[in-house]
């Protein structure tokens, strides 16, 4: 399927054009998301755009399936690919579908990085974003600090392919190790990205473990139906640790209403940003560093003001 068809029949993503009017040596630079309706994958977007307005001679596209769907990702990817798109970054939603357009595109001589997600056997020149093990066992260490009596817990995961989030989970579960937190079975369950899939599987956790002390979302998708996690929370015991992935201006604000006990969060637009950067950097015959990290932010009460 053509990328014209793709966009024509099921909207499936959108291109985002930064800086003057197109020229001969205009750079097209595109970052490919796991879904589109994730609203973190919105700040990366933003940085994207807002680095190339700064550069001037860098357009960035931003495309991607509008859920999460690692074929489509692929085939989207396939396209520009067949477009010559001069660089490419790319949140993996499938390790073995993206490796493979991934060598594709360094085939082409089409530079390629990824952000957010990994593929680090793919051949992609670096990785720009979170140290994913380092978000996990933070996540769990903040469970620790905040409940250190232990109890029971369950995570929520996103796509069960997706590396990133697969680290994450054994982050958390190492932080828990030896400690009095005991992960309940079933967990973690995976939401391929859909906010109000997740919603329900929190209460689904609570349903199946009535006396559950934790949720632990290894992602922000709970929270992305705000409504839906809102009542999840006025039903939920009182006890409920809620320790969740993401630092997004809605979840800050529902942290200072009392629906989470603390966020850990990683910094998508600084992804964004970084990545025109480091394509630039590689077009231009630079070398970059292979893994670029762009940090955590540890929020609680005692600290939210300092991020609204």
């Amino acid at each position: 399927m053509t990328l014209t068809r793709l966009l024509a029949t099921a909207g499936l993503a959108t291109a985002l054009l930064a800086g003057p009017a197109l020229a001969q040596d205009m750079l097209r630079f595109a970052v490919v998301p796991k879904a589109m309706n994730n609203p973190f994958f919105d700040f990366a977007r933003d940085g994207c755009v807002d680095r190339a307005a700064e550069l001037g001679n860098v357009e960035c596209v931003y495309l991607g399936p509008v859920e999460h769907e690692p074929a489509t990702q692929s085939q989207i990817i396939e396209d520009l690919i067949t477009q010559g798109i001069d660089g490419l970054a790319i949140s993996v939603a499938d390790v073995a579908a993206a490796t493979t357009v991934i060598e594709r595109a360094i085939e082409a001589g089409i530079p390629v990085i990824t952000f957010d997600s990994d593929a680090p056997d793919s051949g992609r020149t670096a990785y720009i974003g979170t140290n994913n093990y380092d978000f996990g066992f933070a996540l769990g260490e903040m469970l620790l600090q905040l409940a250190p009596d232990g109890g029971t817990y369950g995570m929520i995961s996103g796509g069960a392919a997706a590396p990133n989030l697969a680290d994450r989970v054994q982050g958390v579960r190492d932080a828990l190790a030896g400690s009095d937190w005991t992960e309940v079975d079933g967990s973690p369950t995976f939401c391929n990205d859909d906010s109000a899939l997740a919603v329900q599987q929190a209460n689904d956790l609570v349903t199946a473990n009535p006396d559950i002390g934790a949720i632990v979302p290894v992602g922000g998708w709970p929270m992305f139906a705000p409504d839906g996690w809102r009542n999840f929370v006025d039903n939920a015991p009182d006890s409920l640790t809620l320790v969740v992935a993401d630092t997004l201006p809605s979840q800050l604000e529902m942290l200072g209403e009392g629906y989470a006990d603390a966020l850990v969060g990683q910094r998508p637009y600084e992804e964004g940003q970084v990545a025109m950067d480091t394509l630039l950097a590689i077009h231009n015959g630079e070398t970059v560093d292979e893994i670029i990290y762009t940090g955590l932010d540890l929020v609680t009460q005692d600290n939210l003001a300092d991020f609204q």
